[in-house]
Parts: structure tokens; C-alpha cells; sequence
């Protein structure tokens, strides 16, 4: 019988060097991902500071310079933390434009305060800018969910849907 073994430290960064995580893709996707993520910060009404908590904490003079070289088109490299961190912020724009049937319902639900348990009567907001990589993520996750249809209570096209009995299913 075969086992399996452990990776060790070493497989497991072979496996996490991928295309994905190069220098050059990384350097080719910042400055569009960061425009963008100006972009959905400009739409949600973010404040520098919740900008900087989102984006992992670059030192000012480190995001001035990523926001002008992103606005000149020039070429920069943001770290895999900070595109992931991105990439979680498009996820989250992307699940509020399909949720929610204009921009500024799904701003107010991210900003409004939320009872489900992972939110704890706080807004959706208040994790996507606590710094937390693992915050933006669950949101993300929460969302995601939401849109499988679970989570969140139906929309007002949706509340007075009844189910099809079996005498109404018809198969050919």
C-alpha cells in the first residue's frame, strides 16, 4: 500500500512558485489592478486610511508613488499579499453588482450594519478595512455565498416566490 508523505517546506514552495506569483506577471497586472482598485475605493467612499489598511499598509510614500505610476501607465510590482488583497476588493464589487441592481444599494449594504454572525452587528466595511487579509477574504467568502443563495434574506423579487410542487414538474 502506498503513503502518502508530508510536503515538506521546500515542495511546498516549488508548488507556490507558479506563473501566477512571477515577477512579470505581477509587474504586468499592478498598475491596471491598482487604477481599478482606485477606482471601487473612489466608489465606496474610501478615506486614504481605509485604503492603505486595505491595500496591506505600504507606507505613504510607497502608495503615492504606486497611485502615479498607476495614472502614467508606468511599471511597478505589487507583492502577491497586496494583489491578493486586490483581487478580494474585485470579488466584493463583482458580488455587490450581481446581488444588488445599482451601485449604490450595494455600497449602502456594505456600509450598513449586519447581523449575520461573521459581522457581528458591524458593518461589511469595518473588516474589508481592518487591515486583514483574512477579513477581506471572508467578506469575499460571505458573498459569494449570497450569491449561491445562501446567507442572506431574499430581494423583493424573490420574497414571494413559492416552490413547485411535484404535480407542477414536467419532464420530456
Amino acid at each position: 500500500m502506498k503513503t502518502r508523505r508530508a510536503l515538506s517546506s521546500h515542495d511546498a514552495a516549488q508548488r507556490a512558485s507558479g506563473a501566477s506569483f512571477a515577477s512579470a506577471n505581477r509587474r504586468r497586472l499592478s498598475a491596471p489592478a491598482l487604477r481599478t482598485f482606485l477606482a471601487i475605493a473612489d466608489l465606496w467612499g474610501l478615506s486614504e486610511e481605509q485604503r492603505l489598511l486595505v491595500l496591506g499598509l505600504p507606507s505613504r510614500s510607497t502608495y503615492y508613488n504606486w497611485c502615479r505610476l498607476a495614472r502614467e501607465h508606468g511599471s511597478f510590482t505589487l507583492s502577491v499579499d497586496t494583489l491578493t488583497r486586490i483581487s478580494a476588493v474585485f470579488g466584493i464589487h463583482q458580488a455587490l453588482g450581481i446581488l444588488y441592481p445599482n451601485e449604490r444599494l450595494g455600497v449602502a449594504w456594505l456600509r450598513g450594519p449586519h447581523n449575520a454572525p461573521v459581522f457581528g452587528g458591524r458593518s461589511p466595511l469595518d473588516l474589508v478595512t481592518s487591515g486583514s487579509q483574512d477579513a477581506l477574504l471572508t467578506v469575499r467568502r460571505f458573498l459569494d455565498g449570497a450569491r449561491g443563495g445562501q446567507y442572506m434574506p431574499p430581494n423583493s423579487l424573490d420574497i414571494d416566490f413559492l416552490p413547485y410542487e411535484d404535480n407542477e414538474l414536467v419532464f420530456r
